[in-house]
């Protein structure tokens, strides 16, 4: 589903334009809008949602929309400072207070005083240090390590977890407490998967913006990837949809990018194509394809008794099958083709077999070209794909 846009607000469209936002999905959307909303609002916020999911977009939005948007804006990944410094980095230290403590440093907390800190992985901080935090969120005081007074700072607390911290909580990781006073007002930032269009939307500025970076020829993406980038899970959010992006207008600059194309550059432990929605026809895509592969198949073996008969005069298989089994039943056996006649190449006689030979010739005629073959039997390159595999016709 997405929102037209004459629906979004005019200034939930500023924003995005202004911290290029990419995407009218309806959970997207009012995950800014709450952003606009609380940042006049001194209260802390909590932002959740996948890693790579663009978390960190919206501490920019409620620091520019607030009333502290003039003063320092901080932003700290506590996952990236090591457990024995991470109260030093936030809260400062006094000369001597440890070993390499030769000058007293400010900490986050009072370089942005008056303004906004970001704590991104707020769940990776310990549990001493989740006890500091929740002082200054309280009474807005500190002490620095190695120092016995009391400093205060005004600051505002955004932070943000790809954790639930409602499990962390039960398993005594992070403080009950301090949860409920980050949590004041809580913005949750849909998956990549769950915001339809936004995904095409987004391949095509990441495309657009590589090409213009680097002066390449941008790329296009038929139907087909356009299916295959809505359908797929994306466990790497728009992190790895830039990522897969990049990598293509790099290797096929200029091109129109399918679906094979995609493929590549798509992790081997997260599936080939894993749609996030089936869609409500693929129910029975598997035997649909089925049967096309087999009219395929007799559809050739047709054509090769043809050349035959012009060749020796003799009639086709086909003309002396009859009609009912010129279309593929799975209650006949396909090695019936060819059993009477010493001179007709005998068909394979299992299912698996048949196919597997039906789609070596087309490979063979078209050059090994999947997107012709696949073209060529009346298949989508995805089963094409998921075939060769399974018969090892790389």
């Amino acid at each position: 589903m997405e929102i037209k846009l004459a629906d979004i607000p005019e200034e939930v469209q500023q924003a995005k334009l202004r911290f290029g936002i990419v995407g009218n999905s309806p959970a997207l959307v009012a995950a800014v809008s709450r952003a606009i909303r609380v940042a006049p609002i001194d209260l802390s916020v909590l932002i959740t949602g996948e890693s790579g999911s663009g978390k960190e977009f919206f501490p920019k939005i409620i620091h520019a929309y607030g009333s502290r948007k003039h003063n320092k804006y901080i932003a700290v990944n506590c996952g990236a400072i090591p457990e024995g410094t991470i109260d030093s980095e936030l809260f400062g230290h006094e000369k001597g207070a440890f070993t390499g403590a030769v000058a007293t440093r400010k900490g986050y907390f009072e370089e942005a005083d008056g303004g906004t800190i970001f704590l991104d992985e707020v769940a990776e901080l310990p549990l001493t240090t989740q006890a500091r935090l929740l002082r200054v969120l309280e009474t807005g005081e500190f002490i620095k390590v190695g120092s016995s007074t009391v400093q205060k700072t005004n600051i505002r607390v955004v932070a943000a977890t790809n954790v639930d911290l409602i499990k962390a909580v039960e398993q005594g990781r992070f403080r009950e407490d301090l949860y409920y006073r980050l949590s004041t007002v809580h913005i949750s930032i849909p998956p990549l998967r769950d915001r339809g269009n936004d995904i095409t939307l987004l391949a095509r500025k990441f495309a657009a913006d590589f090409a213009e970076r680097y002066r390449t020829p941008q790329i296009t993406f038929d139907e087909e990837a356009k299916q295959m980038l809505l359908h797929y899970r994306w466990p790497g959010n728009v992190r790895q949809l830039k990522n897969v992006t990049d990598q293509i207008a790099l290797f096929n600059a200029g091109q129109t990018v399918g679906s094979s194309e995609i493929i590549q550059y798509l992790p081997p432990s997260s599936g080939v194509y894993t749609p996030a929605v089936a869609p409500s026809h693929n129910a029975h895509d598997y035997e649909r394809e089925r049967e096309l592969l087999f009219n395929m198949l007799f559809r050739l073996q047709n054509e090769i008794d043809s050349l035959r008969k012009e060749i020796k005069g003799e009639h086709t298989v086909a003309e002396a099958m009859p009609k009912s089994l010129v279309k593929y039943s799975p209650a006949v056996d396909p090695i019936i083709l060819g059993s009477e006649r010493n001179d007709v190449e005998t068909v394979p006689a299992t299912l698996e077999e048949t196919e597997k030979e039906t789609i070596r010739r087309s490979l063979e005629n078209n050059g090994g070209r999947r997107k012709a073959t696949a073209k060529e039997l009346n298949i989508s390159e995805r089963t094409l794909y998921r075939k060769i595999k399974e018969y090892g016709l790389e």
